[in-house]
């Protein structure tokens, strides 16, 4: 008898909490969108949009170069400059989309028209005449403009989150320079 009464008060139980539950998610509110994410993506203004953007490109520029050196090239050392541009560009290039997406900015999905000519430059060549021009345009000379722009952005972004973000990418990028500067000097025809 008693067990029969337990067995009542556990299927009565099992049917209410079934019945329970699907009225308290019926009941329960979607959370609203913070308020201050909206907020930040209002307030990126259109030069700061562009430093994102600009950022965006230069990593995904090296990141694509850096993969082409890698299929191409037969010298070690300019293979391990190239695999290092992929591993930290690819690292900077997820920094700038994560700002991006708490700006609310949309990022452009391939390099600019720049960036795409030094490619089909790079993609004609193979040899030593690949690594010159590899280690000249994509390390040294691509490196020289984008830690020049970088300064500029690190002083004219107004968004504090855009401005920290050039900030730590400034050393990185002039460590690079450096890189491609004595790699480039070390091996006779590496210079421009």
């Amino acid at each position: 008898m008693i067990r029969k009464h337990k067995i009542s008060c556990l299927i009565a139980t099992v049917i209410a909490s079934a019945l329970a539950f699907p009225a308290i998610s019926q009941v329960t509110p979607a959370a609203p969108a913070p308020a201050a994410s909206i907020a930040s993506a209002a307030t990126l203004n259109k030069a700061d949009q562009k430093i994102v953007m600009n950022m965006a490109i230069a990593n995904m520029a090296e990141v694509e170069a850096g993969k082409m050196a890698i299929e191409k090239t037969q010298n070690a050392q300019v293979k391990t400059f190239a695999q290092k541009m992929v591993d930290e560009h690819s690292k900077a290039l997820g920094e700038v989309t994560a700002l991006a997406q708490s700006k609310g900015v949309t990022l452009p999905t391939t390099v600019d028209a720049p960036h795409k000519a030094m490619a089909a430059k790079l993609n004609k060549l193979s040899g030593e005449a690949f690594d010159r021009a590899y280690m000249a345009d994509a390390g040294v000379t691509d490196h020289t403009k984008v830690h020049a722009k970088l300064k500029g952005f690190e002083k004219k972004a107004k968004d504090a989150d855009v401005k920290a973000l050039a900030s730590k990418m400034l050393p990185t990028v002039g460590e690079h320079l450096q890189m491609a500067k004595e790699l480039s000097a070390k091996k006779p025809g590496m210079a421009k």
